[in-house]
């Protein structure tokens, strides 16, 4: 099975971002800037909070549109970066509809989750959670249905 960072009960979050410290601490930076992940207010305490995860896309549109193949698409889902090979042009926070291509401004590069998970660990109302989906199936690996 494959692991991915999902947003299990958005209604829960009370916008503590001990998530982002978490992911922050884990990744080495000092802030919250270096955070894979994403806590805002919707509008105010009534309103809640938008928690932005990668949602490791089966055919990310942030590999897509990289003209140098630095991020490059995950057997699993989503995708890793190769630093070395990213020219900075932001296409890919452009192009995820979820916002979770998050930018590091030091560096000049996108920030990508790892799907570690451990933010989760940290998240004291279970709003996230790292969970197991199936991982993406080829054309040749899919049941062919009877004539």
């Amino acid at each position: 099975m494959v692991k991915r960072l999902s947003v299990v009960d958005v209604d829960r979050c009370v916008g503590c971002q001990a998530c982002m410290f978490a992911c922050a601490r884990q990744l080495g930076h000092g802030g919250l800037d270096g955070a894979c992940i994403h806590v805002r207010s919707a509008g105010g305490i009534r309103k809640g909070f938008v928690v932005i995860v990668c949602r490791a896309c089966p055919d990310p549109p942030c590999a897509r549109v990289c003209p140098t193949d630095a991020l490059r698409p995950r057997e699993e889902r989503g995708v890793r970066l190769k630093a070395d090979l990213c020219i900075g042009c932001g296409n890919c926070v452009q192009a995820c509809p979820f916002g979770a291509v998050l930018w590091d401004r030091e560096q000049n590069k996108p920030q990508i989750c790892v799907y570690c998970g451990y933010c989760a660990s940290y998240c004291p109302y279970e709003v996230i959670a790292l969970e197991e989906v199936e991982p993406i199936r080829t054309t040749e690996e899919m049941p062919h249905a009877a004539p």
